[in-house]
């Protein structure tokens, strides 16, 4: 009874399915191959054609849609401890803006710490890439709180060894304002083009190590 109880309630964890299905597959077979660990949130996830994009990276994506920088930062022993990747790209915080106007930049900031540190004590040596929050038509009202985001975590990247952040914002913009014909329906999720301009980027900053 008791068991039952406690599973019952894991189940009610935001996300439960979603690493539940991580461990299903790990427990099939983690891949022998993969070098670049993907974690963060739904740009990830979303991102279909991610191994025959960076074929040369091996990526390895264990993002989940919908994710806050506090989630990864609870799952992160299904994430990214439990594997031993050459790298780690990230994406998150984007939700964590979006959760509530009271979210301000400082603490998306030291979300980002806080998640950064755990993987550091992980994995000391290993690059990790903070790919930068992306300008999306339907969450524009929030831009300053992103770009504030993306400069302080910039600034951080900059100060740490082995540590990159990678400008995609800038690239996603014309006339100051969000390109709409990189996104889906929804205004928020990239479409092949947009994935493109990813692509790209992180091919050069990697391509640097």
């Amino acid at each position: 009874m008791l068991l039952f109880l406690t599973t019952n309630e894991a189940q009610k964890l935001p996300f439960w399915n979603d690493i539940q299905a991580f461990k299903k597959q790990d427990s099939i077979a983690i891949p022998a191959l993969y070098k670049t660990l993907f974690i963060g949130s739904s740009s990830f996830t979303k991102w279909k054609t991610l191994e025959q994009d960076l074929p040369e990276y091996a990526p390895l994506n264990r993002a989940f849609g919908g994710s806050t920088l506090l989630d990864v930062i609870r799952y992160r022993k299904d994430v990214f401890q439990k594997y031993n990747p050459e790298r780690i790209v990230i994406y998150c915080g984007e939700n964590d803006v979006a959760s509530s106007d009271t979210v301000t930049t400082k603490i998306v900031f030291d979300r980002f710490k806080v998640l950064y540190q755990h993987i550091r004590e992980k994995f000391p040596k290993i690059n990790i890439y903070y790919v930068s929050l992306k300008p999306c038509p339907l969450r524009w009202s929030m831009k300053d709180r992103m770009m504030d985001a993306n400069k302080q975590i910039k600034k951080f990247c900059k100060k740490q060894k082995n540590t990159h952040f990678i400008n995609i914002w800038d690239k996603m913009l014309q006339n100051r304002k969000p390109i709409s014909a990189l996104f889906i329906g929804d205004s928020l999720h990239m479409n092949k083009k947009g994935y493109e301009i990813w692509t790209k980027e992180i091919r050069k900053k990697i391509g640097k190590e």
